[in-house]
């Protein structure tokens, strides 16, 4: 494993592979890799040239960058490492990027794996005692780690030693092994997977919430003067306005605004060009792309609103059960578009509207009652 470079990230060939910093591939499925929370590959190193360096200079999550900057300074002043610390949160909010931050401000090595790359316990091991005082292990999926090595990692971070057995059967023997004292870094998208005894031991713990509009167009314009992009306010606004909540997609979709106005236009981003540009690109005003719009088509039109069963629906727009349930129906759901329930997927009034189709009269309004078995009681 190569050495880690004081506030950088070292990432071994095994996170590579798999993807660490959050990444698993971008647009699954026939869905628009515009609207797609993860990175791929390319992405990642574009991404770096954008990431903010210090905490001053995050944009949004007000209130873990309070409690994070409290943590930090407790620490420098102690000069002691900080306690663990574990993100959580959709893809996209910038875990990666405050892991990088809390190695830069502690001004220590950052070393960057994920969990999937760590599948048995001698990995785990020998990226531990290759840690030297004060460095920082960032652990992105850190729920996808494999079971042996997770808990040898209850005792590395809370006693700073790991047991490594040799032999088999009766003569085998634990030898302990020192770790220089260390900050993990937990990142991970699926809190609840994460076992008790792991989720326990992080001593600080922080939610990353979606961005509002207004965050994001700080963010938009922080990005413009990076990539030195003429950006108008409005134009800010109306590709914050699409970009669900996450900087992520925020800055993929500044990107291809940015093509469209050098190639089509004069090179300066105003409403009208963004507006023109995201519709070439099939990202509407509410941020759905083609596969939103076909999961909506298909519970208006063909179903009536619902409720409708997955597999039925996802048939209809001829996709998988699990492309519809976890691609998606997150943001729909979100979004006020679509709502789960025990009977099937019933589409909401805003759905109707969003695709210009009247409300029938057993749906539900804004501020009303939902009445899902009206319907049953009517065809009786």
């Amino acid at each position: 494993m190569s050495e880690p470079i004081p506030g950088a990230p070292a990432m071994d060939e095994a996170a590579r592979a798999d993807g660490a910093g959050g990444s698993e591939g971008g647009g699954p499925h026939g869905r628009s890799a515009l609207v797609e929370a993860v990175a791929g590959g390319d992405e990642r190193a574009f991404e770096a040239a954008l990431r903010p360096h210090r905490l001053v200079e995050f944009v949004g999550q007000h209130r873990v960058r309070e409690q994070l900057s409290l943590v930090l300074e407790a620490a420098r002043r102690r000069r002691r490492p900080p306690d663990h610390v574990l993100l959580s949160g959709p893809p996209g909010l910038g875990k990666t990027t405050l892991a990088m931050i809390i190695a830069a401000e502690l001004g220590a090595p950052l070393r960057v794996t994920s969990g999937p790359a760590i599948q048995h316990a001698g990995d785990l091991a020998a990226l531990l005692t290759s840690l030297t005082e004060g460095e920082v292990l960032f652990l992105d999926e850190v729920h996808r780690m494999a079971r042996p090595a997770e808990e040898m990692l209850y005792m590395a971070m809370e006693d700073f030693r790991v047991d490594v057995i040799v032999g088999k059967g009766p003569g085998a023997a634990a030898i302990p092994l020192d770790v220089a004292p260390f900050t993990l870094v937990g990142a991970t998208t699926r809190a609840g997977l994460l076992p008790g005894p792991l989720r326990d031991r992080f001593g600080f713990t922080a939610h990353m919430d979606f961005y509002s509009a207004a965050e994001l167009e700080q963010v938009l314009h922080r990005s413009a003067r990076l990539l030195d992009v003429p950006l108008r306010p409005e134009g800010a606004t109306e590709v914050a306005g699409r970009s669900r909540g996450t900087p992520r997609i925020a800055n993929r979709l500044l990107r291809r605004v940015r093509d469209y106005a050098q190639v089509r236009a004069d090179g300066v981003v105003t409403r009208e060009i963004a507006d023109a540009a995201l519709a070439v690109y099939e990202v509407d005003q509410e941020g759905l792309d083609r596969l939103d719009r076909a999961v909506l088509d298909a519970l208006l039109r063909r179903f009536g609103g619902g409720p409708v069963g997955l597999s039925t629906l996802a048939v209809a727009v001829g996709e998988e059960p699990e492309t519809v349930e976890e691609v998606a129906e997150p943001f729909l759901v979100r979004a006020g578009l679509l709502a789960r329930t025990p009977r099937g997927r019933v589409a909401t009034a805003a759905a109707w509207a969003h695709l210009g189709l009247a409300v029938p009269r057993h749906v539900a309004v804004p501020g009303g009652h939902p009445s899902l078995f009206d319907g049953d009681a009517s065809a009786g």
